[in-house]
């Protein structure tokens, strides 16, 4: 795994490249791994008078745009916060509809994930997820296994704590099976343990709808990844916004904790 300090600068097909430019976005700069917590969906139809779901529904829309721009970019890694561990708490009509919106999501979108190369991966707990929604998430997964664009990863029944406690739970069983010593753990083996194995850390962290906080989501993951906070509630996030966090991405300084300037490293 690419640890965070690690200057790498993202390897850019030259489509994408020409892409960036006619943007104005720099393509040695981008983040290799974008995250966004898409928040907002039912603030904003309900500033309409529309009903919760209605920003839901527009919401899906988003994502599919958002998808299909950081392919044009030539990002490597979109995690979306899709569902969280903590949303079950809402109206059991609410979530029975994101359960099914969720699934035509999968079924709607799988054309797109394989035309566009996209490898599509979930993490999060399997509990408490509808038996069909987890049959469409393995077969987009095991269709797209082999495609080498894009990793599409959605958040669903996630909470970074829970991932944590289920880390620690499976380093435990490891050292209890006598695989490995207690003060032989190092951040790689914690790392290994966590649902994100074998990915990146995300460079940048998106979060829409003007709210200031993390809400549970990669706290290992984002030790040095870059904030970015806009007022736009989700229904509304569009490339132009997604352009802008890039800009801001590249314009920054990142030394991951030391002194020697290693801007736009990543």
């Amino acid at each position: 795994m690419v640890r965070g300090g690690e200057v790498r600068m993202p390897p850019v097909h030259n489509n994408s490249a020409e892409y960036c430019r006619s943007v104005a976005v720099d393509p040695d700069r981008l983040p290799r791994h974008i995250a966004i917590i898409m928040d907002g969906n039912g603030r904003w139809a309900v500033e309409r008078g529309n009903e919760r779901i209605e920003g839901h529904l527009r919401g899906a829309d988003v994502v599919r745009a958002t998808v299909t721009e950081c392919c044009k970019l030539g990002i490597e890694q979109l995690t979306l916060y899709c569902f969280s561990a903590e949303n079950w708490k809402r109206p059991a009509a609410e979530v029975e509809f994101l359960m099914a919106l969720l699934k035509q999501y999968l079924l709607d979108e799988r054309q797109l994930i394989l035309d566009q190369n996209i490898r599509f991966r979930v993490i999060g707990r399997r509990e408490g997820i509808p038996a069909d929604v987890q049959a469409e998430m393995d077969e987009s997964i095991r269709l797209s296994a082999g495609n080498t664009g894009l990793t599409l990863c959605l958040a669903i029944n996630y909470g970074s704590r829970m991932e944590i406690v289920d880390a620690v739970r499976a380093l435990a069983e490891r050292v209890k099976r006598g695989e490995l010593a207690p003060n032989a753990i190092d951040e790689e083996d914690i790392s290994g343990a966590l649902y994100t194995s074998g990915m990146r850390d995300p460079d940048l962290l998106i979060r829409t709808a003007g709210e200031m906080r993390i809400s549970n989501y990669l706290l290992w993951q984002i030790s040095y990844a870059e904030l970015w906070v806009t007022q736009i509630c989700w229904p509304e996030f569009d490339a132009e916004t997604l352009h802008d966090a890039c800009r801001s991405f590249a314009g920054r300084d990142r030394r991951f904790g030391g002194l020697e300037n290693i801007r736009g490293a990543v």
